[in-house]
């Protein structure tokens, strides 16, 4: 009987699962609109008198995004002085609406990636999973990986499709 051979392992292809830079945790959208005046103007007393009231434990270790959804004048001090209230107990904050959280996310994690253990690696970014990812992950990770990476392709090893491939 011949021996099967597994040719993607021992092929040096290194695999990339961007859902594995997925920040877990519910997510929670906090919204400042409530607390403007007529929902055009942020009052600082009464916006320092919500923070000093509102329960923050109801944020606990879940991910928060700070949004305004009206068009309104807001300081940024006001979303700075939220992130305070907010540090002891949320996992995550950031400033995002909905479409935008998941970016903010994966941008960050992209971010701390050490490129340097791809240096001359042939890499497959993995696509198709369980979890949403979005485009733009999938766009930073591939420009930040090609000054150092041999080869990226994007699919499964079995099955990939060519992106780049470094001149000699």
């Amino acid at each position: 009987m011949e021996e099967i051979t597994n040719k993607v392992a021992n092929s040096g292809i290194v695999s990339i699962d961007l859902e594995e830079f997925y920040v877990t945790g519910e997510r929670i959208f906090l919204d400042i609109k409530p607390y403007l005046f007529q929902e055009l103007i942020l009052r600082e007393k009464d916006f320092r008198e919500f923070i000093k009231q509102h329960d923050w434990s109801l944020y606990q270790n879940k991910v928060v995004s700070l949004i305004c959804t009206v068009d309104a004048i807001v300081p940024t001090w006001a979303y700075m002085l939220l992130s305070i209230a907010l540090e002891p107990h949320a996992k995550k904050i950031v400033f995002a609406n909905p479409q935008q959280i998941e970016e903010v996310l994966f941008a960050e994690a992209i971010s701390i990636i050490d490129i340097e253990k791809y240096r001359d690696a042939r890499i497959v970014i993995k696509g198709c999973g369980e979890k949403q990812v979005p485009i733009n992950a999938y766009v930073q990770l591939t420009n930040k990986l090609k000054p150092v990476a041999k080869s990226i392709m994007y699919g499964e090893p079995c099955s990939t499709v060519p992106l780049y491939k470094a001149k000699n």
